[in-house]
């Protein structure tokens, strides 16, 4: 008995349900860029700095969970246990001196230190992320899009769940919620470290997946639909302590309901015969392999010798005709009458990122990414402000709102492309062409000042920005490969940065500070004591009205629909990689 419990234990240690379980668990804690919204007040307040100084302290933070070389390229080579503890320690220390730093256990630092100190603390979630996307997608290989995008979305939900927490332990100062974002992720880490991890989860295929994966949908819905509910009741009244910390416990269930699934399948389905694991025998996986290998090689060739006039025709006539050629060539290659040759890999193959980097549809996705998810990241990082300009004091609650429409957006992103791909055989990016018009939509609402439109921004920009980080690496991986997903992943989250660093660091703050200084300004000279001190260069300065950001959201609007212009070249470029991909499984 004991040993068969033992046998079972293991199995759960490397079920990939447990791993993809353990995976939600770390991107639920681990997105701490998405808390910048909320600390980025009590930074300014503390270190007395205006509207482009926090920006800039802003920018570093999108560099620091942007840039992810390393990351991508230690994961080739070192264990994932190395690549998380790595961003443990990152994490811990960057946070941590800045913590010392507001708290006043430090003495000041210069502008440019605290910069460091975050892009090194939020660095340290680029390892996070890519240690369980590599993983998961390994893992889980032809469910890329569910597992992208509800990995992601976990990410895009750690805000609101760190804010609830934090609410719960009810610290003595809101400086402490800085302590809690260089602890809390890095607890659950260390905790998690050793699980998450590749475990040939490619042979642990199951009817039953489908149905697993509902129940994770349904888990999500109904979390979102929890958070949100909180966040309106902490909007509308004030809790008392006792019901926050219920509120909190109740969070935190909902966080560990999945877990059911791996316990479920390991603990109470019946064992799977062990041919079912593994249908070829080595010798056999190697004769399939080269003889797929020699197919890929002739389906190259095809694509180089036949006709133009072929894409013309009608299906069923040019898939005949691609047969022929295809036989043809089969035939020379066997007789030796013409010699085989690959020109390097093609879309729907392997690349690594330098040859990525050689091909259109890589640039264009990732300007694409710049113009829209760099408009997105300018919102969210921003949020504090933007809902300070309005009016309204408790900024915790929208920087909250964003979190958990991010999240719908990474599930529901991933979810609906897939059916755009699976169903319908089309390119994914069609999916972030989408997006990008419901995010364009969402920023001209509130340059017109409309009613609600700090409810109406969230919702629109939280739903298309993280609907982009479920549909990119999904789509990367499809059109340029597993091989080096960890890099191209790496590579194309440098986009958010270059267009925050622009949208944010130059546009948004100097026209918010535009109008902080003549707001400043005209009270002076409305003031009836004229004995009042003049403003000097380091006063904090705060702009009142949407007038703050309503010209930089007409600008980002009109760039959001230059992306979708790049993303549907993308579509018409990759309609026939994703029929040949995804064109059996509809029929």
């Amino acid at each position: 008995m004991q040993l068969q419990w033992h046998e079972k234990f293991r199995a759960l240690i490397n079920n990939r349900w447990l791993v993809f379980v353990s995976a939600m668990w770390v991107q639920a804690f681990a997105g701490i860029g998405y808390l910048f919204g909320s600390i980025s007040p009590v930074i300014k307040s503390a270190m007395g700095y205006n509207q482009r100084q926090v920006a800039f302290l802003g920018v570093a933070k999108d560099l620091g969970d942007s840039i992810g070389f390393l990351a991508g390229s230690l994961c080739e080579v070192l264990p994932i246990w190395v690549i998380l503890l790595i961003g443990v320690v990152q994490n811990f220390v960057g946070y941590g001196l800045v913590w010392l730093v507001v708290a006043g256990v430090l003495p000041d630092l210069p502008l440019w230190a605290l910069c460091i100190a975050i892009f090194v603390g939020t660095n340290g979630e680029t390892y996070f992320n890519t240690a369980v996307l590599v993983s998961c997608v390994q893992n889980f290989p032809k469910s890329r899009g569910p597992v992208v995008g509800i990995l992601k979305g976990y990410a895009g939900l750690s805000g609101a769940i760190l804010t609830q927490i934090y609410l719960m332990i009810n610290f003595p100062n809101e400086a402490s919620l800085i302590l809690m974002v260089a602890v809390g992720p890095s607890i659950v880490v260390i905790a998690l470290m050793f699980i998450v991890r590749p475990v040939g989860g490619h042979k642990q295929v199951r009817p039953s997946d489908n149905s697993s994966f509902f129940f994770i949908y349904s888990v999500c819905l109904i979390l979102a639909a929890y958070l949100l509910g909180v966040l309106v009741l902490e909007d509308l009244i004030d809790l008392s302590q006792t019901i926050i910390t219920f509120i909190a416990v109740v969070l935190i269930i909902f966080i560990l309901l999945p877990i059911i699934i791996p316990i479920l399948l390991v603990f109470f389905s019946e064992p799977r015969p062990p041919a079912e694991e593994s249908l070829l025998s080595e010798t056999q996986k190697e004769a399939s392999k080269s003889e797929q290998d020699v197919n890929e090689v002739i389906l190259s060739e095809v694509e180089d010798e036949k006709s133009p006039e072929v894409d013309s025709l009608p299906a069923s006539e040019r898939q005949k005709r691609i047969a022929q050629l295809q036989a043809k060539l089969f035939q020379a290659a066997a007789e030796g009458a013409v010699r085989i040759k690959r020109k390097g890999p093609r879309r729907g193959e392997d690349f690594t990122l330098m040859q990525a980097l050689r091909k259109a549809d890589f640039w264009l996705i990732f300007f694409s990414l710049v113009l829209a998810s760099g408009s997105g990241l300018t919102v969210i990082d921003n949020l504090g402000q933007i809902s300070g300009s309005l009016g309204y004091t408790d900024t915790s609650i929208y920087v909250s709102m964003i979190s958990v429409w991010n999240f719908l957006g990474r599930v529901g992103g991933g979810y609906f492309s897939e059916i755009v791909v699976r169903k319908y055989a089309y390119p994914r990016p069609v999916a972030m062409a989408v997006v990008q018009v419901i995010m364009a939509i969402g920023l001209f609402y509130y340059s017109m000042g409309w009613p609600g439109e700090i409810y109406v921004l969230s919702v629109l920009i939280g739903l298309g920005y993280g609907a982009h980080w479920a549909i990119v690496p999904a789509s990367a991986s499809e059109l340029f490969g597993l091989k080096s997903f960890g890099a191209l992943y790496n590579f194309l989250t440098l986009a958010s940065p270059a267009g925050s660093l622009i949208f944010s660091g130059v546009i948004a703050s100097g026209i918010y500070d535009y109008y902080a200084e003549k707001q400043a300004a005209l009270s002076v000279r409305n003031s009836e004591a004229m004995l009042a001190v003049p403003l000097r260069d380091d006063d904090s300065l705060s702009c009142e009205g949407s007038i703050c950001y309503s010209i930089t959201f007409g600008i980002l609007s009109g760039l959001c629909i230059v992306a979708t212009g790049l993303s549907l070249v993308v579509v018409y470029r990759t309609k026939r990689v994703y029929a040949n991909l995804y064109g059996n499984s509809r029929s």
